[in-house]
């Protein structure tokens, strides 16, 4: 438990106490005191992160305590995700520069915005460029695919990782769609046979290993994306989370500092 002021939670979340009031009055967060700091679970922190986040986006108060409603419902035993979410069409998710995430707590990739020879060869050299570019041409049909066709985007992304196996953008999102697909196996395997990894890549398995109830290999997942991207503050806000569940409070606040200077530098 945190105990904060609702000025402190203006600061962090971007949310009037009107609204942070109107969260409590719906069930979602710990009632705050009318004075004083009130301790609040990191399960409220969730909620204030999505609500803050919808809120930056414009979202009217009344979508707002909707889409809480929605994710909540969704998610298995009611759990909102770790993320900070945004307005994306008729959807919700949230983009962080070129990173976009899904209402899951898991980081989708949106088509590349540097030509795909230079893409491909970051990521091994050998590629051929005809096969990189059909790669790409599958990944591409993928991504415009997800909105209406779940299937048919997961098939493109099958399509693209036949052709270049090593294509890491269509790996994350195809592993992300099994995810949310409840076939947590398969889009472990998916993952774990990448000959090339990432930061998101590794953020998105450690919250599949959190759904598996595998928490002390998402802690390590989630300490490798951090290694691989230091900027993924939103790792250290899941890692300050499962180190206060196992009675870990040293390592949990060492983690909620940092996810504390992230957004003060960064913001959401």
């Amino acid at each position: 438990m945190q105990e904060y002021s609702l000025a402190d939670l203006k600061r962090l979340f971007g949310l009037t106490p009107a609204l942070i009031r109107k969260l409590s009055q719906a069930g979602f967060i710990t009632p705050p005191k009318a004075r004083g700091k009130s301790q609040y679970t990191f399960q409220d922190l969730l909620v204030l992160r999505v609500a803050g986040a919808l809120k930056a986006a414009k979202i009217s108060v009344p979508k707002i305590a909707a889409a809480l409603e929605q994710i909540r419902g969704a998610l298995p035993s009611g759990r909102l995700p770790a993320i900070a979410l945004a307005a994306s069409g008729k959807d919700v998710a949230v983009r962080e520069g070129a990173r976009e995430w899904e209402a899951s707590g898991q980081y989708a990739l949106p088509l590349a915005t540097r030509p795909i020879v230079g893409l491909v060869a970051e990521i091994k050299r050998t590629v051929t460029a005809p096969a990189a570019e059909i790669a790409h041409e599958h990944f591409q049909r993928g991504h415009l695919l997800e909105d209406s066709d779940v299937d048919a985007a997961r098939a493109a992304y099958l399509a693209a990782l036949s052709v270049q196996e090593d294509h890491l953008e269509a790996r994350i999102n195809l592993g992300r769609l099994l995810h949310l697909d409840g076939k947590l196996k398969e889009a472990e395997k998916l993952y774990r046979q990448a000959r090339t990894s990432s930061g998101i890549l590794s953020f998105n398995l450690a919250t599949l290993l959190e759904d598996l109830g595998r928490e002390d290999e998402a802690v390590a997942a989630y300490r490798d994306a951090l290694v691989q991207d230091p900027l993924l503050g939103d790792a250290h806000f899941n890692l300050s989370r499962l180190h206060e569940k196992a009675n870990r409070p040293r390592e949990a606040l060492r983690h909620l500092l940092a996810y504390k200077r992230h957004i003060a530098r960064y913001g959401e």
